[in-house]
């Protein structure tokens, strides 16, 4: 076995890369070994396809077409993340909030038959408070702690939103800000409406009507304007006294905010933890995480890597092959801005740049960093929306990736070295659903509406 010190990366062929750098380590013969028993699962998937879904879903074909840009396997990957165990704290205060309700973990077991795997779980974040993406569990924590620490005021208090709405008026002017590419501006824009706060979101240039009047929705003055990065540094130039600038990424300078959001996401991971312990169903042996800035993932490392695990799942990151910052950040060795403009249909994850206090422990303790195009993202939200599930661009990320790993025609190699098998039991995240119906129309073929 070989023993590498900077990362190999894997393009479209798979053949013996001698080289080995930084403790990442590719062998590709064991991999071809070990991933034939994936074939038979790939091609019965095909097949399983009921006709109906064939007739209105063209892309079935294109289930076998390679379009993964870069792969990067971590054969040295840390399973403890080296940092304290999260706690439940965010999630009993969410628990306590008006409309809290844990979103479901769907068994979906036709595409597991079809992919050849034991198990695949989603957790369904299509519809959470009300809002249609998992994003509002950030703001929902980290703006009511900021508040108290700075106010004084009980952080029990936040669960009442008429009671401290009174409370906050008595103090002043506060203001929210934000950037984003939709759902993380439209959960500020909420928490400021629930705390009668008046709210800015700054969004970069491009980002569709549907989402500017999803966050408008909720009272928020929208500036839409520049790339992402430019919206952070606009609504922070523009941040009023007394204003809070809500980013759920890091840089130096900013961090508390950002460990706050990553507090609030891990409320996802201890309500799947809980459904599969009262299903007394097993935990995952792999999860595939899509990235941005790479906030969620964070949260997913520090609870799958936290001490006391007897069998840590293999991680997986996806990102767009037009965003792909943490890739290659994680090639560079450091973090990076990656040049260009990030205009994948993936639109919450079109980010030039890792968050900061993320990228350390993402590059140390994720198996598997990669990349998918467009169309396989297309493609993850037919499938999806076949099984009942509403899934927007961002939403079917993850499970892009990991049609990618098992259906890309020069990729089987890359499923079998991550022990993709008929053993595996698979956990998705669908972090949002149908957040721009029309384009969810114009892919998918139907409304979300109608996706039962």
């Amino acid at each position: 076995m070989i023993h590498a010190r900077n990362p190999v990366l894997l393009y479209h062929q798979f053949t013996p890369i001698p080289t080995q750098r930084n403790g990442f380590l590719v062998r590709i013969e064991e991999a071809l070994r070990s991933c034939q028993n994936l074939i038979k699962g790939v091609s019965s998937f095909r097949r399983e396809i009921p006709r109906s879904r064939k007739q209105s879903a063209t892309h079935d074909t294109a289930l076998t077409v390679a379009r993964l840009a870069e792969i990067l396997f971590h054969a040295t990957a840390s399973h403890t993340s080296g940092v304290n165990a999260p706690r439940r704290t965010a999630y009993r205060f969410h628990q306590r909030l008006p409309l809290y309700q844990a979103t479901p973990l769907r068994p979906v077991r036709h595409l597991a038959r079809g992919l050849g795997v034991a198990e695949l779980w989603v957790k369904d974040e299509s519809s959470r408070f009300g809002l249609p993406a998992f994003k509002i569990l950030g703001p929902s924590w980290a703006i009511p702690t900021i508040l108290s620490q700075q106010f004084g005021l009980p952080l029990r208090e936040f669960a009442r939103f008429d009671t401290i709405r009174q409370r906050l008026a008595t103090i002043g002017r506060v203001t929210l800000a934000c950037a984003t590419d939709g759902n993380h501006g439209r959960a500020v824009a909420f928490m400021g409406r629930m705390l009668g706060l008046p709210t800015r979101v700054y969004m970069p240039d491009g980002t569709s009507t549907a989402r500017v009047q999803a966050v408008e929705s909720e009272g928020a003055t929208v500036i839409v304007g520049g790339t992402y990065e430019e919206a952070i540094e606009r609504a922070g130039a523009e941040l009023e006294d007394n204003g809070l600038l809500i980013q759920d990424n890091a840089w130096k300078g900013y961090e508390e905010i950002p460990r706050f959001i990553v507090e609030g996401y891990s409320t996802m991971l201890w309500e799947i933890e809980d459904r599969l312990r009262s299903l007394r169903a097993p935990d995952p042996t792999h999860v595939v995480v899509q990235v941005g800035v790479g906030s969620l993932a964070d949260a997913v490392v520090r609870h799958y890597r936290r001490p006391g695990l007897s069998q840590p799942p293999v991680i997986i990151c996806v990102e767009p092959v037009k965003a792909a910052c943490l890739l290659t950040s994680v090639r560079a060795g450091e973090v990076v801005k990656i040049g260009g403009r990030q205009n994948s249909i993936m639109a919450g994850l079109n980010c030039a740049i890792p968050s900061t206090i993320s990228f350390p422990l993402l590059r140390r303790c994720v198996d598997c960093f990669m990349s998918v195009e467009d169309d396989r993202a297309q493609e993850a939200m037919r499938e999806f929306a076949a099984e009942g599930i509403v899934a927007g661009e961002t939403g079917a990320a993850g499970f892009a990736g990991l049609l990618e790993l098992i259906c890309g025609r020069h990729n089987l190699a890359s499923a079998g070295w991550l022990g993709l098998d008929n053993a595996s039991r698979v956990l998705l995240l669908n972090t949002e659903g149908a957040t721009d119906p029309a384009s969810f129309t114009h892919i998918v073929g139907r409304s979300p509406d109608t996706i039962r």
